[in-house]
């Protein structure tokens, strides 16, 4: 049967995965607490918040594909057996962080109002939107250098550490944001751009952690103790390329899907601020499983066992199914409770309801293409997944998005349909190209 599964290989899978999903859920649950403060000041400054992060997640999506370059090329020689190496390939990670924040920083400062211009042209919005995507372009570096550790720790099976910095990270991060966005404890009252700058000085904070954790646990493994070589540098960098690039054409494509939204109306956009939020809370057990298999099926590939890390990928992909429906209950038959929370006024809520359901059948139907994609990168085929998502969001999602919202009149309510369609039709795909097992003869 589909969801049998042997009780020792689903405690395997969690144990892994529920310290990364934890992490995120944090992650989430933060950028769900930022819009409800900032909700508290209006529909135009919840819009200003949405469009200024993601522009920025726009830019700093250019250097996430180091998180999976690292862990996989971690997770390898862990399963290779070669313990005083583990941590060079985070030696690596760090070096190119640093090479590319610097130069991504100067860019997104320079070119800020430009940016997020692209988004929305409303000059109330964009009053909120340019100051905080300024501050939040001040910790490109930091968000660098956190994913590479995460890459590290989830690598090596430790994956508690993530989760224990995250959460000290983030809980920092509400304290000191909501002082900069209403006044409190003492600091400048700088409105809803004030979470913008909290998240920062969060994140680097975060950083500071990391390193401390790491010097003390990896120095005997190769943490900062000789420079990567040319082979090691030059495989993060094909490994985490392509997958930077992916990311980078996602954070556009929402962009894209927001410029679209805009086209129909302010309420729109905060609307769909407030959704994309909701989605990504949901989404998250199914990422954080597929995190845990991109170790999974690297630790296998490392042993020499493409039939187990075959068998991984299914088996975390039914773990995930089981979650996602369990999860998605609530929204589904209390959505205006849960709305409430962070939309003031019922119109938001009303025009709300109907998307937020149809996102509880679209992340069901998206949790094979969610695990496969994170399984895949574990395998090395950075190249495919790039290249599947891309195609899918630019070719198909984004131009439906159009026709079906702004141009035929469909609103919110088509754009949410056509969501729907993609994330089936991505789940189909992806079972695919795991099915055939290519995958296996890539060396890392």
């Amino acid at each position: 049967m589909f969801f049998h599964l042997p009780t020792q290989r689903v405690k395997a899978i969690l144990s892994l995965a529920l310290p990364i999903i934890g992490g995120m859920l944090s992650q989430s649950l933060l950028n769900l607490v930022d819009t409800a403060m900032v909700g508290r000041l209006g529909e135009e400054s919840l819009a200003g918040v949405g469009v200024g992060g993601y522009a920025n997640f726009m830019v700093v999506a250019l250097i996430l594909g180091l998180s999976s370059g690292v862990q996989a090329m971690v997770a390898r020689r862990h399963g290779e057996q070669r313990l005083s190496e583990k941590a060079i390939p985070l030696n690596g990670g760090l070096v190119i962080a640093l090479l590319i924040a610097l130069p991504l920083t100067l860019f997104g400062l320079l070119f800020s109002h430009h940016i997020v211009a692209l988004i929305s042209t409303d000059q109330k919005v964009l009053s909120v939107a340019d100051p905080y995507f300024d501050y939040r372009m001040y910790a490109v570096l930091a968000v660098g250098l956190n994913v590479c550790f995460r890459g590290y720790w989830n690598g090596i099976n430790q994956s508690l550490v993530y989760l224990r910095v995250l959460v000290m990270m983030h809980l920092f991060n509400i304290a000191i944001s909501y002082g900069l966005i209403f006044g409190a404890f003492g600091l400048p009252e700088l409105g809803a751009p004030g979470a913008g700058l909290g998240t920062s000085i969060a994140l680097y904070a975060g950083s500071a952690l990391y390193a401390l954790l790491t010097l003390r646990q990896a120095r005997s493994r190769g943490f900062l103790r000789s420079m990567p070589s040319r082979d090691t540098l030059h495989g993060m960098l094909r490994l985490s390329i392509p997958n930077s690039l992916q990311q980078f054409m996602f954070a556009a494509s929402v962009t894209v899907l927001l410029w679209i939204i805009a086209r129909i109306g302010t309420q729109e956009l905060a609307v769909a601020h407030v959704l994309i939020h909701l989605a990504l809370l949901l989404i998250l057990p199914a990422v954080g499983l597929g995190m845990a298999a991109t170790t999974l099926v690297s630790h296998a590939l490392g042993e020499n066992r493409p039939d187990k890390a075959s068998r991984l990928g299914w088996d975390v992909v039914k773990v995930a199914l089981a979650i996602l429906v369990t999860l998605s209950l609530p929204l589904w038959f209390f959505p205006e409770a849960i709305l409430g929370l962070f939309l003031h006024d019922p119109a938001l809520v009303a025009l709300a309801v109907v998307p937020l359901q149809i996102t509880c059948i679209a992340i069901c139907a998206d949790t094979a293409a969610i695990v496969f994609t994170q399984a895949l990168l574990g395998a090395g085929a950075n190249r495919t997944v790039m290249l599947v998502t891309t195609i899918g969001q630019w070719c198909f999602y984004l131009p439906l998005a159009w026709l079906a919202g702004p141009y035929l009149g469909g609103g919110l309510l088509g754009i949410w349909m056509v969501q729907l369609l993609h994330r089936a039709a991505s789940s189909v795909v992806f079972s695919l190209l795991w099915s055939r097992q290519r995958w296996t003869r890539i060396t890392l």
